[in-house]
């Protein structure tokens, strides 16, 4: 099957997770026999197995820029056109079967948005992706949860997670917490880490906090990440004894997946994206702001407990497997009817 997948992002420009996310599918098709093209502002990474072409996006409001400059190419040619965002002003162009892979839901960043700014921009946004909602034969979300707000959408098809850079391995002599998001927003990192410099390292003395995110922190038992390569971002999560992400709001949550793949226990704030993916708790714990540190000192303390929500994650992590992933998405190219998930 000849594919065209859309996305604005790839990891060759920029370490949005939907950028990485389109490159693992679009690798993994190729491997699959499929040919593939994906048309992006950036280009291919050393690991790319799919062709690229670069679509400009301006300078100023790139994203509308982006996706007006796909109606230049021609997706005849190809057997599927699969857009994981930015094909609104496809309107009157001749196009394949056209799916749309919706990568969360711009309505509910805006709904969780902390500035007037970001909610203007993300209603937009909403209002563009309302629109491909009427655009696209084939529709699917990443979560059941994204699908609350896209009424239209009715097929689920989760991320995916790569085993052969996400694997267990040996942990750190030091208990260690590790964090992967930003540290203000709805990340909040930054409360993570106030949690951990006033109750757990007090309670824990030799814990250490490892922050990956791009603003600068520091304190006693803190050691800071910045931008690191997958290479470096894998042995983190490996080598890390609990992994706790506490999103106010996750539209499905690729790296509490990561954490699981790679043997660590996860710990989270029921956000939805997280209740979803740690199937209400069962595959990691879910827990309120007021008891995390507590849960947290537990987890790093408790042995048995490690070992039990490591297994967990491990068998849920299956699930995520990009061999799966890529099945239903084949599944849903040829319209067959396996590629319908079932709502849990």
């Amino acid at each position: 099957m000849n594919i065209a997948i859309t996305s604005m992002y790839l990891p060759s420009g920029s370490k949005i997770g939907v950028g990485y996310q389109v490159h693992y599918l679009a690798n993994e098709l190729v491997k699959r026999g499929h040919r593939v093209t994906v048309f992006s502002q950036t280009g291919t990474s050393a690991d790319s197995l799919y062709e690229a072409v670069i679509v400009p996006s301006g300078r100023r409001l790139r994203t509308f820029g982006f996706a007006w400059n796909l109606r230049r190419y021609d997706f005849t040619q190809f057997d599927v056109l699969n857009a994981c965002g930015d094909d609104w002003f496809l309107w009157g162009r001749p196009r394949p079967r056209h799916v749309h892979t919706f990568m969360g839901s711009c309505l509910a960043e805006m709904l969780h948005a902390r500035t007037l700014v970001g909610k203007a921009r993300m209603g937009l946004l909403a209002l563009c992706e309302a629109t491909a909602c009427l655009l696209a034969e084939e529709k699917v979300a990443i979560s059941w949860n994204t699908c609350r707000y896209l009424p239209l959408v009715k097929k689920v098809i989760p991320c995916g997670v790569n085993m052969d850079h996400f694997h267990p391995g040996q942990k750190s002599e030091a208990p260690s917490l590790l964090f992967v998001g930003t540290m203000h927003g709805r990340k909040r990192g930054a409360m993570l880490l106030d949690q951990f410099q006033r109750v757990i390292r007090p309670r824990v003395p030799d814990a250490e906090f490892w922050a990956v995110c791009e603003e600068p922190v520091g304190g006693e038992g803190v050691r800071w990440f910045g931008r690191i390569p997958l290479e470096t971002l894998a042995d983190l999560y490996r080598r890390a004894w609990v992994f706790c992400l506490p999103s106010s709001y996750e539209g499905f949550g690729v790296p509490y997946i990561e954490a699981m793949a790679s043997g660590t226990p996860v710990v989270a704030t029921p956000n939805v994206g997280a209740r979803e993916v740690t199937q209400e708790g069962r595959a990691g714990r879910l827990v309120r702001d007021q008891d995390l540190a507590e849960a947290l000192v537990e987890v790093l303390t408790d042995a048995d407990l490690r070992q039990r929500l490591c297994e967990a994650g491990l068998q849920r992590a299956q699930d995520f497997t990009w061999d799966r992933v890529c099945a239903q998405y084949e599944a849903l190219y040829a319209g067959r009817r396996e590629a319908e998930a079932v709502r849990p």
